[in-house]
Formats: structure tokens, sequence, C-alpha cells
């Protein structure tokens, strides 16, 4: 039996910028995608801390160091600039794995989204 569990998670991240007009998607900056194990093209699962939306993009690569955090397309309207997300992806494995599997965690400066 194979189950789904928490890949990578990047805790608390400030929301740099929501872009409406880009066909889709979250900029993350590279550092941050880098850190928390999670590849461009992947899909990620948003969560809005301040008001609990919960949606479904996939991530792509933004400039590295920047703190960016955009979402684009229809999802921009589910957040504003300076809202607190999480970004969640999940990775499908053997029940037995799941078991032994430690997920990568990161959590940056909710300032700045730094990683120091």
């Amino acid at each position: 039996m194979q189950i789904q569990v928490v890949k990578s998670k990047i805790h608390r991240v400030t929301v740099t910028g929501a872009d409406l007009n880009y066909i889709g998607s979250i900029t993350i900056d590279e550092a941050l995608m880098e850190a928390s194990n999670i590849i461009e093209g992947e899909k990620v699962q948003i969560v809005n801390i301040n008001n609990g939306e919960r949606l479904e993009t996939y991530a792509i690569k933004g400039p590295r160091n920047t703190g960016e955090i955009t979402l684009n397309g229809p999802a921009a309207r589910k957040v504003h600039r300076g809202d607190i997300v999480i970004i969640i992806s999940y990775g499908i494995m053997d029940f037995e794995e799941a078991k032994k599997f430690k997920p990568t965690l990161v959590f940056p400066n909710e300032k700045d989204n730094s990683l120091t």
C-alpha cells in the first residue's frame, strides 16, 4: 500500500506579491526551494494563515536570496501582499518506507523570508 506524506514544507513565509495577469503558479526564492527540497514544476499546496484559504499550484524558481513569494494567476485572488503562508509538497511512498521518512522542513525569517 502506498500513502501520501509531507515531503517538504516552507513554514510561515510572507507573501511579497500577487500577480493576477501571470499564467499561474507560485514564484519561490530559489534559495528557499533548494533548502526545502522543492523543485521547479512540483505541485505544492499553499495554506494562507491570514484567511484560511488552501490552494494547489506548482512552483517556479524566483531570483535567489530575494525572499520572493509571489502567487500568480487565479491564485493571486486568494492572497494579499504581507499574508503569511505555509508551502507544502507531498510524496507518495510505500507505507513502511513512510514510517521512517523524514520531511525537509524550513523555517525562514518571516520579516524578509531569509534562511538566517
